[in-house]
């Protein structure tokens, strides 16, 4: 068969492909909207069943949204959460992935810092975040340091995970073919960890927004948690549902930023979104 022949089957067959991507995406969107329509009607029963006292409706959310946001409230709190979020989870992911990469290769690393880790990875940031207050005052670094708390340890087991799940022989050789073990390291144990570190970098990211709604609602005067806060004070459930609504759109918008970003740039090392 000449090359004539085969090119026109080649580019049908690319076609045929991307026919099948947009119409599996059509699908998708059909599905979330009909989902959203779904919940927008249960969540008007529920309002409607219990009053505007103790549910919000969409139309009452929507209009303290409108507010909110004509005044710049909702995009200040928007901004001050995300910004205080994304440093300390970076800090975490940054100072954790080392960690457990260690502590995962190392055998006196890991028994040396292992019971600290296993210790303070079960005590919540919330119980510090009178001392983080003490320590740090009321500004942005304590909750920095929270949010850092929180994301820290589970990248940390994550990534020790990921590296002892490595297997034996394929370290064996490396070795064999004679790299060292800065080698092994880096072209070996590194790539191999990656999955991990991505799945632990989302997990303490999702932790990350139930901290920093308890920090900013102890000491913070911008922020989503500060806004949920403020709205209980002035008897707006309104505004109290706006928060909740805008981290979890938020944290969904934030998570499929990751997923696209590793699936893309990362997958070779077998990362999947």
């Amino acid at each position: 068969m000449s090359a004539l022949e085969t090119a026109p089957r080649v580019g049908s067959a690319v076609n045929q492909q991307r026919k099948e991507k947009a119409g599996q995406g059509a699908r998708q969107v059909l599905w979330w909207a009909a989902s959203a329509a779904i919940g927008l009607a249960l969540w008007s029963v529920v309002a409607w069943w219990y009053g505007p006292t103790a549910v919000a409706s969409p139309t009452e959310v929507a209009a303290a949204a409108v507010e909110l946001a004509a005044d710049g409230t909702l995009w200040v709190s928007i901004w001050a959460s995300t910004q205080r979020i994304l440093i300390g989870w970076v800090l975490g992911v940054v100072v954790g992935a080392p960690i457990g990469i260690l502590m995962g290769r190392l055998n006196v690393v890991r028994q040396l810092l292992d019971p600290y880790i296993e210790f303070f990875r079960f005590i919540p940031p919330i119980a510090f975040v009178t001392l983080a207050v003490i320590w740090f005052g009321i500004g942005e670094t304590s909750k920095i340091v929270l949010i850092f708390y929180t994301s820290v340890f589970i990248v940390t087991v994550s990534t020790i995970a990921a590296v002892l799940a490595i297997p034996e022989n394929r370290i064996n050789a490396a070795s064999n073919l004679g790299a060292g073990q800065r080698q092994i390291m880096t072209s070996v144990v590194l790539p191999s960890a990656i999955p991990g570190i991505v799945t632990g970098a989302r997990l303490a990211m999702g932790n990350s927004f139930l901290t920093i709604v308890s920090a900013e609602i102890v000491a913070a005067q911008h922020g989503l948690g500060a806004l949920i806060w403020q709205s209980r004070n002035y008897g707006r459930i309104d505004w109290t549902f706006v928060g909740i609504i805008t981290l979890g759109l938020l944290g969904f918008t934030i998570d499929r930023v990751l997923r696209m970003a590793s699936s893309r740039y990362l997958a070779r090392y077998g990362v999947k979104s």
